[in-house]
């Protein structure tokens, strides 16, 4: 299996801030290996599409799954509990661990 990582420009940049906050001296070890992985990159758009009725308990991650359905994603994968009782067709959600026992 052929798979494509697709990180939104949301999510690098909620990333640049917690490593920015918690972890400053890692942010060049960051930088180096967003550099070194290939991946796709998709901007979050600035409307959010009105023909999909997304529920989800934080507003604030709406973004996230407007982006990973833009972009056509067949799996979004993330920690956040707030994903947990999103029901869609298509992207698949699933934690890290559930993605990896997928791939085996």
């Amino acid at each position: 299996m052929i798979s494509t990582l697709v990180l939104s420009s949301f999510i690098i940049d909620e990333l640049n801030a917690v490593i920015e906050r918690k972890f400053p001296n890692k942010k060049a070890d960051f930088e180096k290996f967003l550099y070194k992985i290939p991946y796709n990159l998709e901007y979050i758009p600035d409307t959010i599409l009105n023909d999909v009725k997304i529920e989800i308990r934080d507003k604030n991650d709406v973004p996230i799954l407007n982006s990973a359905i833009l972009a056509d994603v067949d799996i979004l994968i993330t920690g956040d509990k707030d994903f947990g009782n999103v029901i869609l067709k298509r992207p698949k959600i699933m934690t890290a661990r559930e993605f990896l026992e997928k791939c085996k």
